[in-house]
């Protein structure tokens, strides 16, 4: 078995400001004294120095800073969230095969890492996909332990920084590298100049009647019997009139109680892909596991009504039932070969947020031994019926025909990951940043009975939230 060490160093108890925390770090490090790991051999050492810190807006302070890549992460409850910059160690393939290769690679990755360690990213939605060039800085998969790391926690902030130490690794070179990094971090967190530049043009990929077109391609493999539900994307596109800071789009959200996961990864300046996503994939911690059933959707600007007609309209809709309960029986179906013990709710219940509101069924499971590894859960659950279809495999291979753009990293699980533990989101509701141009991804899951004119509407609703944002700097 490898060896591995771990430890974490707290310089101080006392709570200070980012500025005395960076000082903090700094001298802790200085003192920092490898005997205590002398005769050093295993081939994964971490060190983490945490310093608690005073109440700081993280996305704030990860918009100031100059060192790439910059993540971000926050969960649905919004009790966790992490601001990083910068690579103390890396997880990271660019290969062919499929998506079972892929995350066959992704489980000999993770198997080098300390348990302790938390890396955040992400994967492509379907590795077997070409993808178009804005996607080039987006590998097959890529995670990030950060070098320097703002974390909100159980109520409390800390700035970290990692030592990551590998077999043959000057310790003293490692310090001073950390250290110069540490001397690059901004404490002043002044943003409130920064603005979107001027919105020029909005396209779409596919347009509205190639968008029909689509559509009732796929709702022709209905009929013949190969297919019962599908999700078809649609690719909009922003045109700016100059280069903008993509963590523009994080900081001004303008629905901050909604219950969604917030994820950013900019591996470049200016290159970057978001997420702000309702749907979790799945929540592990050892062999137990929670994951959810999200699909049927009702617009509130549709219908003019509030979360009570939301509710009522999803619930006596027979399409939206429909599309619901395919997600539900392909999750059950999908765990059942790795899950000694399943707990599929029974009852439905609905997922409001401030403009739309989605039929939800939580789940929890308990895995068999052998499958307690992310891995194999990946392998099971992506893509879930509600951002690929039923039967999955077709499916994967209709979107590929059907969408005139490869998905890249949109509707993939992103998240963060750990030896013993993970939480991923599925990454709907999202937008791909490249220079003056945003992509934004949105889908609609066609069933028998689908009209696209209305799918495409829904696939407007859905991207509502981040066309706000220009609207706001207007």
């Amino acid at each position: 078995m490898m060896s591995e060490h771990y430890h974490t160093i707290t310089p101080s108890a006392e709570l200070l400001s980012i500025e005395k925390a960076v000082a903090s770090l700094k001298t802790a490090l200085s003192l920092y004294d490898d005997k205590l790991d002398a005769g050093r051999d295993h081939k994964n050492h971490l060190v983490t120095f945490s310093q608690p810190v005073l109440p700081a807006d993280l996305p704030v302070w990860l918009s100031v800073q100059t060192i790439y890549p910059r993540v971000f992460w926050m969960n649905r409850e919004k009790d966790y969230a992490v601001a990083g910059i910068g690579i103390a160690d890396t997880i990271t393939y660019d290969g062919e095969g499929n998506n079972d290769e892929m995350f066959r690679q992704f489980e000999r990755s993770i198997a080098r890492t300390t348990p302790q360690a938390r890396y955040f990213g992400g994967f492509h939605f379907n590795n077997s996909e070409r993808q178009d060039p804005i996607w080039k800085e987006f590998s097959s998969f890529s995670f990030v332990l950060p070098l320097v790391q703002l974390t909100f926690e159980n109520e409390h902030y800390s700035l970290s920084c990692h030592l990551w130490l590998e077999q043959g690794d000057d310790v003293i070179t490692k310090i001073r590298e950390l250290t110069e990094v540490l001397d690059r971090v901004v404490t002043n967190t002044d943003c409130s100049a920064s603005k979107l530049p001027e919105l020029l043009n909005i396209s779409y990929n596919p347009d509205e009647t190639r968008w029909i077109e689509l559509c009732r391609k796929a709702l022709r493999t209905f009929t013949s019997g190969e297919m019962e539900k599908i999700m078809l994307a649609r690719q909009t596109i922003l045109e700016f009139s100059t280069t903008l800071s993509p963590l523009l789009f994080l900081l001004r959200y303008p629905y901050p109680e909604n219950a969604i996961y917030r994820f950013y990864f900019e591996p470049a300046e200016n290159r970057a892909f978001f997420s702000f996503s309702p749907e979790r994939l799945y929540r592990r911690k050892g062999n137990q596991l929670l994951t959810e059933a999200l699909a049927g959707t009702c617009s509130k600007e549709m219908i003019k009504g509030g979360d009570h007609h939301a509710s009522e309209a999803l619930l006596n809709s027979e399409k939206d039932i429909r599309e619901h309960n395919f997600v539900r029986a392909m999750i059950y179906e999908d765990l059942f070969p790795i899950c000694r013990e399943i707990d599929m709710e029974e009852d439905v219940c609905v997922m409001q947020l401030n403009r739309l509101a989605h039929l939800y069924t939580r789940c929890s499971a308990t895995l068999k031994p052998e499958f307690e590894n992310d891995s194999d859960v990946l392998k099971r659950l992506h893509p879930t019926p509600a951002v690929g279809g039923v039967p999955k495999e077709p499916a994967l291979q209709h979107i590929m025909e059907l969408e005139p753009f490869s998905r890249g990293w949109y509707a993939a699980p992103v998240g963060w990951i750990s030896r013993d533990a993970a939480e991923f989101s599925v990454a709907i509701r999202s937008a791909l940043v490249n220079g003056r141009f945003t992509y934004l991804y949105s889908g609609a899951g066609l069933v028998t009975g689908s009209d696209p004119l209305s799918e495409w509407n829904e696939v407007d609703q859905k991207i509502g939230d981040i066309l706000t944002i220009t609207r706001q700097e207007a």
